[in-house]
């Protein structure tokens, strides 16, 4: 037969016997659909091709298709990494097949690439795709310790941007899960708190903070004490008694 490739089969072969499972098409797409509001489509009217979106946006993460008697899949990455991954896998990792070579992988699984590294890149994809200023900001301010709170610049700063702070308060204002993005520790850059409008009646933000463990006086906290600190390198969060 023309498409039978007996090193392609051989390489699968031996990575079988050495316990290297290739991942088959049910399985990566299996994976794909585990992250958060994504969803399976075969846009094409060609069941060869079948993509994984995300909800809402419907960006695509995830293409696969077979070519050439193997499974292939399309992932988007950073830019600085689509040589890290190709030279680490050559012929088995190569420039996005129709698609932007600077910005997607295709990835031929042959067998050449370990199933972790292959979850790795389509986990990467992902977050490229779902990635937002917005999710960034929630993010930061998930971090914010108890007892503690962070100024819209400090929130900017950790989300990536640190000329972003207008953009702070307006996601915070938009907060779709307060429960658990506490954008009650969030205060202006003198320590003072939001208006009354921010959380649903006048005192409630102070109300939240002393809960917390946080001093409020005349609407203000006292930024010495409870402000958050931030590596400038790594970004981590330091506090006063950390």
């Amino acid at each position: 037969r023309k498409d039978f490739n007996f090193s392609m089969c051989l390489s699968i072969f031996q990575h079988i016997l050495s316990g290297r499972m290739v991942m088959t098409r049910e399985e990566v797409l299996k994976y794909g659909l585990s992250f958060p509001l994504t969803y399976r489509e075969a846009p094409f009217h060609d069941p060869n091709w079948q993509l994984v979106r995300v909800k809402g946006s419907k960006k695509v993460f995830l293409w696969t298709y077979e070519r050439e008697g193997c499974l292939n899949i399309n992932v988007k990455l950073d830019p600085q990494w689509k040589d890290f991954w190709r030279s680490a896998y050559p012929g088995s990792v190569v420039a996005g097949y129709h698609q932007n070579k600077e910005h997607w992988n295709t990835l031929i699984l042959d067998g050449t690439i370990p199933e972790g590294d292959v979850k790795r890149m389509i986990a990467e994809s992902y977050e490229i795709v779902t990635d937002s200023p917005t999710k960034r900001i929630y993010e930061a301010v998930k971090k914010i310790p108890k007892g503690h709170v962070a100024t819209y610049a400090q929130i900017a700063e950790l989300a990536g941007e640190k000329k972003m702070a207008r953009a702070v308060g307006n996601a915070l204002h938009k907060n779709p899960d307060p429960e658990n993005i506490p954008c009650f520790r969030v205060v202006n850059s003198k320590g003072e708190l939001s208006g009354a409008f921010a959380f649903g009646g006048e005192g409630e933000q102070a109300r939240r903070l002393r809960e917390d463990g946080v001093i409020v006086e005349n609407g203000k906290v006292d930024l010495d004490q409870f402000r958050i600190q931030i590596d400038p390198v790594t970004l981590e969060i330091k506090t006063a008694d950390s």
